[in-house]
């Protein structure tokens, strides 16, 4: 009988224990934009790798969410998605740009900003509200804000750092992951550990996928690069990774860019053009013309353009 009071009060304890582990993981989720980006703070690193820094701020992992500073298209798309997309699907749930939530978002943002899913819906709206005060008003301050959100080093280098967590277990929380072990000079992340996947695709490939994102309520097909990479490239004997190729023989390092850079088209692409003009009449009277062959050939590891 004594075991049994024993085990009540035992339970007793355990249970208030156990209400107050769910509400401190509920407190984790941020609120706000502003407390999402706390969260993913990275400005702790430009210290010690200015270099890496200045470079990554000119690619558009700077600005996953707004897109290029000039157009703001990445957000324009956003917007497009919501209108032609969410509020036309009978079933999900969005009537109004104000119903979105991070469930409906995540169908972009599992890729533009996977740490969303570590915040509650009022991030959401706020980046939805956001989104419309730039695309309808041109809001300076709101365009501002959309590029705090971005895919810093925080993501890369720490929370997609590790894919196989049965295997590998989940990122540590003080760790920055890179290609080998050590200690780090910052006193947040005073660890250093290895990824196994730091210089392979398959990092990459967590966004710029393999097709259909069949997790979701409702599938996206969007980036396939990872998957084109992998059979038409690997398949037929390629060697070279995402990282070699964008970041090491592009000269580019963290500015790492695609189809619109002219840096990356002179790797991805040999161009021969054979052209002759004629004229075989009154040249007041007819146009000139001319016959012109175009061969293209694609030395990409995988098909251009894609994403």
């Amino acid at each position: 009988m004594r075991f049994f009071k024993s085990m009540t009060v035992l339970l007793g304890l355990a249970v208030p224990l156990m209400l107050t582990g769910a509400q401190a993981a509920e407190e984790k989720k941020a609120k706000t934009i502003a407390e999402l980006v706390a969260m993913y703070d990275s400005s702790g690193c430009i210290d010690c790798h200015t270099e890496v820094h200045e470079q990554w701020q000119k690619s558009l992992h700077a600005r996953s969410i707004f897109g290029p500073e000039n157009t703001g298209r990445t957000a324009a798309t956003f917007r497009t998605t919501i209108e032609n997309g969410l509020m036309e699907w009978e079933h999900s749930g969005v009537q109004e740009p104000e119903d979105v939530g991070i469930k409906h978002l995540m169908i972009c943002a599992k890729c533009h900003l996977p740490q969303l899913e570590d915040a509650e819906d009022s991030v959401a709206q706020e980046i939805v509200k956001n989104i419309y005060a730039f695309a309808e008003d041109g809001d300076e301050e709101a365009a501002e804000t959309l590029q705090t959100l971005n895919i810093g080093c925080t993501v890369c280098h720490g929370r997609n750092a590790i894919i196989h967590k049965w295997t590998d277990g989940v990122p540590q929380k003080n760790a920055v992951y890179g290609t080998q072990d050590g200690e780090h000079e910052d006193e947040n992340y005073p660890v250093m550990k290895e990824s196994k996947i730091m210089k392979e695709s398959i990092l990459c490939g967590q966004c710029h996928g393999l097709g259909p994102n069949f997790e979701l309520e409702n599938p996206t097909q969007c980036a396939t690069l990872y998957g084109a990479h992998l059979y038409t490239y690997k398949a037929e004997g390629g060697v070279e990774t995402c990282q070699e190729c964008h970041m090491e023989k592009s000269g580019l390092g963290h500015d790492m860019q695609s189809y619109r850079s002219p840096e990356m088209v002179k790797m991805a692409l040999q161009v021969e053009v054979e052209a002759e003009a004629y004229q075989w009449r009154d040249g007041s009277t007819m146009t000139p013309l001319a016959d012109v062959i175009v061969e293209l050939t694609n030395k990409a590891g995988h098909p251009i353009p894609d994403g």
